[in-house]
C-alpha cells in the first residue's frame, strides 16, 4: 500500500484522477494537478518545504523529489516526465520537459519549457536551462536545441504513454 503521510499536520493533496503505485511514498506539503502518475518506489518528500506538481506529470520508478529545508521548493509544470531513478531537488521545471533516467537536477535549477535533460546528466546548482534545450553530461551542458519533431516524438509521446499506462492500473 502507498505511504501517504502528513508532516506537521499538512497532508499531500492528490486528485482522484492520479495513479499512485502501491509502494510509492508521498509525504507532507505536496500538491498534484490532474492525471499525474507516481510509479513504483518513487518518493515525493514535501517534509522540509513544498512541492507543487502540474497536470499530466509522471514520476517514474525510483525517482526522488525533495527540497532543502527553508531554502528551496520544487515546482513542476504540466506535461513533465521524470525518468526512472532521477533525483529532482529544490528546482523549477517548466511545462513539456523530459528529465531522463538517472538524471540529477540540483537546487535552484530552472529548466525552460520544451527542454530535455539527458539520462545520467547532472545539472549543477543554479543552472538555467533555456527553453527548447537538450542538456547532457556531468556536469550537464547544452548539446543542442530540441527540434519540434523531437518535442512531439519524445516529450509528448512519453507523457501520453504514461497517462495510458496509469489507466491500466486503475
Amino acid at each position: 500500500m502507498s505511504i501517504i503521510l502528513p508532516v506537521k499536520g499538512v497532508m499531500p493533496q492528490i486528485p482522484d484522477s492520479c495513479f499512485i503505485a502501491p509502494n510509492a511514498t508521498i509525504v507532507g506539503d505536496v500538491v498534484f494537478g490532474a492525471s499525474c502518475s507516481i510509479w513504483f518506489n518513487a518518493v515525493v518528500r514535501g517534509d522540509v518545504n513544498s512541492i507543487r506538481i502540474g497536470n499530466k506529470v509522471n514520476i517514474q520508478d525510483g525517482a526522488c523529489l525533495h527540497c532543502t529545508y527553508e531554502k528551496t521548493q520544487v515546482h513542476i509544470g504540466n506535461n513533465v516526465s521524470i525518468g526512472h531513478n532521477a533525483i529532482v531537488h529544490g528546482c523549477t521545471i517548466a511545462d513539456d520537459v523530459l528529465i531522463g533516467m538517472g538524471a540529477i537536477v540540483m537546487d535552484n535549477v530552472q529548466i525552460g519549457s520544451g527542454s530535455i535533460v539527458a539520462a545520467g546528466a547532472v545539472v549543477l546548482e543554479n543552472t538555467v536551462i533555456e527553453p527548447g534545450s537538450i542538456y547532457a553530461g556531468v556536469p550537464a551542458k547544452k548539446v543542442k536545441s530540441v527540434s519540434e519533431s523531437l518535442q512531439k516524438q519524445e516529450i509528448e509521446r512519453i507523457s501520453n504513454n504514461y497517462l495510458m499506462y496509469s489507466e491500466w492500473f486503475k
